[in-house]
């Protein structure tokens, strides 16, 4: 019998029920710094196993030449079960670190453990002279109380207060009132209002963390899909918003428009695959080089 044939965003032919992994490698050091809902573990279940089985393979053959890093509003958690999954029989690659609740948390480690030589300055900003995390956020807590539309996420965040949010009924006040204590609001996904400490979000944690690695810059590619991934392409590393992201996003990057950022047509992890390409990490793949 015949077997099913699948075509990857990369242009990679491969048996869509066997575990091969895709048959291309990295030219040059690749680090991923990728968001997760929606980017890394977007697309459909064959496009997410194409993407996982490519960094095993590229981990099994070019160890050195790959970094993965997950940036993502997700707490450490969180990160710890999803690496414990599989999808379609292939394991989620384990992260080499996290920048973890929004750019909040940077993490490393076989478990998955907060740095806290690099979250030094994060905690002193979100604390802004209070004796303690948590005496900053009883006092966050406190002055968002009687603001319409919020409802406060139950998750114990370390540095970041979040809320759902209702469109309609959010005052134009609240991110106001937010800035003025000395704090930054981030809306996303209209549904998401994270309180983070000011000037703290994804990008530039993860350009303090680069820079603590020593990594090129030119090394890394950045992806993600709604407004709070803005900050990662604003950093003017090579980017792509892939395929499904936000009206939100993709209406910021019109009017501000960042020329290493690529717009895939692929979602989730296909357009993941399809920017290592596009940014030149590696070679397309044509239909006779992958029939071989």
């Amino acid at each position: 019998m015949t077997q099913a044939i699948a075509r990857t965003a990369a242009g990679l032919i491969t048996p869509a029920d066997t575990p091969a992994a895709p048959h291309f490698a990295l030219e040059r050091p690749l680090v991923l710094a990728t968001d997760l809902d929606g980017t890394f573990l977007g697309g459909s279940e064959a496009e997410r196993a194409a993407l996982y089985r490519w960094l095993h393979a590229v981990r099994e053959r070019q160890s050195a030449c790959l970094t993965l890093i997950f940036v993502t509003g997700r707490d450490l958690p969180f990160v710890r079960g999803l690496v414990r999954q599989q999808v379609a029989g292939v394991p989620v690659p384990r992260p080499d670190y996290v920048i973890g609740d929004v750019g909040t948390t940077i993490a490393g480690g076989s478990d998955i453990e907060p740095l806290p030589e690099l979250e030094r300055e994060i905690a002193a900003r979100w604390r802004r002279g209070a004796p303690s995390d948590e005496h900053a956020r009883s006092a966050l807590r406190a002055l968002l109380a009687n603001e319409p539309g919020l409802r406060e996420q139950d998750t114990p965040f370390r540095h970041r207060l979040s809320y759902w949010y209702e469109p309609a009924t959010l005052s134009s006040g609240t991110l106001a009132k937010i800035r003025a204590a000395g704090y930054d609001g981030l809306l996303s996904a209209d549904t998401f209002l994270d309180v983070l400490p000011r000037g703290v979000s994804k990008g530039p944690t993860l350009r303090q963390l680069i820079a603590h690695l020593r990594l090129a810059p030119d090394q890394v590619l950045v992806a993600g899909d709604t407004l709070n991934d803005l900050s990662l392409f604003e950093t003017g590393l090579r980017g792509v918003a892939v395929g499904n992201a936000e009206a939100a996003l993709l209406s910021r990057l019109r009017a501000r428009p960042l020329p290493r950022t690529y717009r895939s047509p692929f979602p989730g992890a296909a357009g993941i695959l399809d920017a290592v390409c596009h940014h030149g990490f590696a070679t397309r793949p044509t239909r006779s080089a992958t029939e071989a």
